[in-house]
């Protein structure tokens, strides 16, 4: 519809023409905006929820959500504790992309929806379309497992899959960005047709250095926090990365490119019956079979290629045993049992008839990855390096010593010619409060002390008015008590206002932190009742757990709740962001 033309010769005067263009010019705009308004409400919105632990979920879900913009859609992306069960009949296309942690187990953020979606008031999804991207490792038995039960129970609930599960390992992008060319056009497919959005600019504001492409830091520090007679061994690592242009905030992790133990790679070549010098090639070059064992495949854990041809070589007919039971039961208790305390030479050297070529063992053997360690430093105070508290792993286990890859590499190896490959991984959640004067409750014992140390070290930099309260415990206080000084002196100057200390072996009755919460119950939950945040870093196993069932019980007893009502109100701190763990 065009708009009327004013003739010029019009028997109007100024006013009135100026009055009349006005008119027309103000009817143009409100039929626009009403054109706009019918082609926007014929967008296809896309539903696009992540469950996520360390943030990869998160990061894949955004990709996803500017491929479905740049096709016409509407995405909507969101973490699993933002919604409830009954929004989901409501959508008409979802994509889940979710990530597995520990044996199996949902995220944190995805439990609550996952626990509702999995009972039986859970609403029928017959409308649905819907996607499962899965983030896993194939190192853990039950790879991918999160991404395998929502796949499942979207279909028990009656949602329509348009594209097959994708199970991705570690090396995730590649498979993740097929997932994403496949679903998305699918998604699209009858929906509004928009313009290709440019992203370039999206992804030229991306950092350089990533765990493609890891910075060559050096590191500057390398201390020894325990004393000499702990029964362990924790160090404090400072890392440069000046030049980098790197940045990172409290809460965020550091991936370390480790390379293997030397001796360890001479002890796997003699028990192969290799020579070392072997040229394979590598990355699209040839490299030494030696160089290849040091710095590109992990050789200390057995892959289940590599531990399934052992005991096809050897005969060994325990192994054979435990791994058939293994199949036929889905029982995977034996098998860790027997693992404990093994590595793959321990194998080899049990099963000695086994020798492999270099070819043959290269293709048995999984890509040496980074580990993730929590930053213990604030880089507000510290913009040119990256703080680490890493325990050393050490123990003597069928006649060897053995040592952990990445723990004894910063501790033992890197020297000032060394490049300590490393990049940073966001934590958006495992953040300091934006407000400053809402109290903190911080829960780390042992190495879990690490992103509570840069929290404090952000409250300081920011005068934070806010109350901050840590519980923490090790073995013993005379050896173990790491960052001793520094906590004391925080305490002194008012920023650490209360510090709880749990040393488990320093009496007949072991102590641990969930004791100190339960006997300090009534002012943790007038703290939470104030606003407060709590947070927990360390063990997932045991300690995370015991945790959680303190704070449920602080809840229940010290602010009257049932069991029930306990639950809602840790779950609630959860929705709200402000119960958040960092564990491992």
């Amino acid at each position: 519809m065009k708009i009327p033309q004013i003739p010029l010769d019009a028997p109007y005067s100024a006013s009135q023409r100026a009055w009349l263009s006005g008119f027309f010019a103000g009817m143009h705009t409100n039929m626009i905006h009403s054109s706009s308004s019918v082609n926007q409400a014929d967008v296809r919105i896309i539903n696009i929820l992540y469950g996520s632990q360390t943030g990869n979920s998160e990061s894949v879900a955004n990709d996803a959500a500017a491929a479905a913009k740049a096709h016409g859609l509407k995405p909507v992306v969101k973490s699993m504790d933002e919604i409830e069960a009954d929004a989901l009949a409501a959508m008409d296309y979802l994509l889940i992309i979710t990530s597995t942690y520990g044996e199996g187990e949902m995220p944190d953020n995805a439990q609550m929806l996952w626990d509702a979606v999995t009972a039986d008031s859970a609403p029928k999804l017959a409308n649905m379309h819907y996607s499962v991207l899965a983030l896993g490792d194939t190192s853990y038995d039950l790879f991918c497992q999160a991404g395998k039960d929502w796949d499942k129970r979207l279909a028990e609930l009656g949602a329509k899959r348009i594209v097959d599960r994708t199970d991705c390992d570690v090396d995730f992008e590649e498979p993740a960005g097929a997932w994403i060319s496949a679903v998305i056009p699918l998604m699209a497919g009858g929906a509004t047709t928009a313009t290709v959005v440019d992203t370039s600019s999206t992804a030229s504001e991306k950092p350089q250095y990533t765990r493609k492409n890891p910075f060559p830091a050096k590191l500057l520090i390398n201390r020894i926090l325990t004393g000499p007679s702990s029964s362990k061994e924790t160090r404090h690592y400072e890392i440069s990365i000046a030049g980098s242009g790197l940045n990172y905030e409290a809460g965020d992790a550091l991936g370390v490119f480790p390379t293997n133990c030397p001796e360890l790679v001479a002890d796997i070549l003699n028990a192969i019956g290799c020579s070392g010098a072997e040229e394979e090639p590598i990355n699209s070059e040839l490299m030494p079979f030696r160089e290849a064992l040091r710095s590109h495949f992990e050789i200390k854990t057995p892959s289940k290629e590599l531990l399934e041809e052992i005991a096809k070589r050897s005969g060994d007919q325990e192994l054979n045993a435990i791994l058939q039971a293994s199949l036929e039961s889905g029982d995977k208790e034996q098998l860790a049992s027997y693992l404990w305390g093994r590595d793959t030479l321990d194998l080899l050297l049990q099963c000695p008839v086994c020798e492999f070529s270099a070819a043959e063992f290269i293709a048995l053997l999984k890509p040496l990855q980074h580990r993730a360690y929590s930053i213990s430093s604030s880089s507000k105070p510290n913009p040119d390096t990256v703080h680490l508290t890493v325990a050393s792993v050490r123990y003597e286990s069928y006649g060897r010593q053995h040592k952990g890859v990445c723990s004894t590499f910063l501790a033992d190896r890197v020297d000032d010619g060394t490049d300590v490959r490393c990049f940073f991984t966001p934590n958006k959640v495992f953040r300091v409060p934006e407000d400053d004067s809402l109290p903190m409750i911080m829960v780390g014992p042992g190495t879990g002390i690490a992103p509570f140390r840069a929290f404090l070290q952000e409250r300081q930099y920011r005068s934070a008015s806010g109350k901050n309260w840590l519980f923490f415990g090790d073995r013993n206080a005379a050896t173990d008590f790491i960052y001793r000084e520094e906590l004391e002196t925080l305490q002194q100057n008012g920023l650490l206002t209360r510090l709880d200390l749990a040393f488990s072996r320093d009496q007949a009755e072991k102590v641990y932190v969930q004791d100190k919460m339960r006997e300090n119950g009534a002012e943790l939950f007038a703290w939470l009742e104030q606003g407060g945040y709590f947070f927990v870093c360390g063990d997932a196993y045991r300690m995370a757990k015991d945790v959680d069932k303190a704070l449920l019980d602080v809840i229940a007893v010290h602010g009257k709740r049932s069991e029930p009502q306990a639950v809602d109100y840790v779950n609630q701190l959860k929705k709200d962001k402000r119960y958040v763990r960092d564990v491992y």
